[in-house]
């Protein structure tokens, strides 16, 4: 099966993706590995909520409806959206399809080796985002400790604590909104690497956005480095989050340095007992389909001009995070990332077929 492009990744920076190919013109198939649509959302736990309102969260070309009687829509809100995004613009998306690995088939296209066969394309851009490969720090004493030891990625909601001990682990959005649910029904004790950084109240996504755009265009200029989102801190004050902190749940405590059978433990000495930890300690690149290409890395990362391989000209990241484009784990930021990522993958395709490659 030939086409121009693949895109690996139904999520939202594939199905922006997938937007700009079509109007440019090309044939392209979108390959998802989740039996339906929604991407990463579908798998949340229920009441996540977006950091910035349905009006500064959209996918290129249609608005994110709001969601009544809410300023920050739930997943299910979001999940409902990809899906009429999908339809709405009869995207060609496969699925499930699991992709194997990206291959190099000549000096003219990549092969996409699937459980479904193979596709040939000029072009592939991966936008398998991060949902897939849950970080989980070591420390010791993790293989002897006899609680649970739940990551994010397989958090459901605080009734599964109710009545117990949890230590949150983490500093960042996930963890500030589990936190504040759990500890409505648990003994909770947060612990971080550093001190939670808190943003002020009124900033949302859109504002981050918009600080991250604007440093980048500082950057470009050679003027002075503003510091971008990372000055304005870590933790978006959603309603939940505010909610704990009126309770004064918003403490965080220092990191230990290693678990017991059943206590945290720091340095000093003291210990804290703990029937679970719950580590929201982020996420890495899922990236494993692109092993046979052998490009090097560094921490984990592809090196990219813009979303391109610097390595593989004919690969292209989308949605990874800010290496791959401002924001790009963002709903409005993949539509941004994508729209420059398929603009250099169409002067790519038609030089090509200029030269008559």
């Amino acid at each position: 099966m030939d086409c121009d492009v693949v895109v690996i990744g139904g999520g939202q920076a594939g199905l922006a993706a997938g937007y700009f190919l079509r109007r440019a013109g090309w044939d392209f198939v979108i390959l998802d590995a989740q039996s339906e649509p929604g991407g990463a959302w579908r798998h949340t736990w229920p009441s996540l909520r977006l950091f910035s309102p349905a009006e500064h969260s959209p996918l290129p070309g249609w608005p994110m409806p709001r969601q009544p009687g809410l300023d920050y829509p739930t997943r299910a809100h979001v999940v409902d959206y990809l899906t009429r995004y999908e339809r709405r613009y009869a995207l060609p998306v496969h699925r499930p399809v699991h992709v194997d690995g990206v291959h190099r088939d000549g000096a003219r296209a990549l092969a996409v080796s699937t459980d479904r066969g193979t596709w040939r394309a000029r072009v592939v851009i991966s936008a398998t985002g991060t949902w897939r490969a849950p970080y989980v720090p070591s420390y010791p004493g993790r293989d002897i400790f006899t609680g649970r030891q739940p990551h994010t990625v397989s958090y459901r909601g605080p009734e599964q604590f109710r009545g117990h001990r949890v230590v949150v682990v983490g500093g960042g959005n996930s963890a500030a909104q589990i936190l504040a649910e759990v500890s409505n029904v648990a003994e909770t004790l947060w612990v971080t690497r550093r001190p939670p950084r808190f943003m002020p109240d009124e900033v949302d996504g859109r504002v981050l956005f918009d600080v991250a755009t604007r440093r980048e265009a500082s950057r470009r200029s050679g003027s002075e480095d503003t510091g971008g989102v990372a000055a304005l801190g870590d933790i978006v004050m959603t309603p939940s989050v505010l909610e704990a902190r009126q309770r004064g749940v918003l403490h965080a405590h220092p990191m230990f340095t290693h678990l017991t059978r059943d206590t945290v433990a720091w340095s000093d000495g003291s210990e804290h007992p703990a029937d679970a930890v719950l580590w929201c300690t982020g996420f890495r690149p899922a990236l494993r389909h692109l092993r046979p290409l052998g490009l090097r890395r560094h921490h984990g990362i592809i090196p990219t001009e813009g979303t391109r391989s610097v390595q593989e000209p004919r690969l292209y990241l989308l949605g990874y995070g800010d290496w791959t484009g401002h924001a790009s784990a963002t709903l409005i930021g993949a539509g941004r990332t994508a729209k420059s990522t398929v603009a250099a993958i169409t002067r790519q395709l038609s030089a090509q077929h200029t030269a008559g490659i």
